[in-house]
């Protein structure tokens, strides 16, 4: 099992930034691809970032790019998502999310981190 933890979330104006972590218990996280979702009300869930388990390749939605940076550090156990450019639409509950490397879901989730991004 592996617990995740986000933390990072809060209030910031338009054209702000904030730097969400998720750390993890449990188990190691070197042998999972981490990913960031998020969901906004009214909204399904959607993918943000993925980042490979070694970090060294990381995949982001199109409306992101440019704007977010998904980084981890295995020694630390943790992820973090780099948000800077934020726009209003960037509001949502973010998340978490693990997966063994050759799963086709998503195992292990957090449980959200709020984001609100003021006009």
């Amino acid at each position: 099992q592996v617990q995740l933890v986000e933390s990072g979330g809060g209030l910031v104006q338009a054209g702000g930034s904030l730097r969400l972590s998720c750390a993890a218990s449990g188990r190691t996280l070197s042998s999972y691809i981490m990913g960031w979702f998020r969901q906004a009300p009214g909204k399904e869930r959607e993918f943000v970032a993925e980042i490979s388990w070694s970090g060294t390749n990381t995949y982001y939605a199109d409306f992101v790019k440019g704007r977010f940076t998904g980084f981890r550090d295995n020694a630390k156990n943790m992820i973090a998502l780099q948000m800077n450019s934020l726009l209003p639409e960037d509001t949502a509950v973010y998340y978490c999310a693990a997966k063994r490397i050759f799963s086709a879901q998503w195992d292990y989730w957090g449980q959200g981190t709020q984001v609100t991004v003021s006009s």
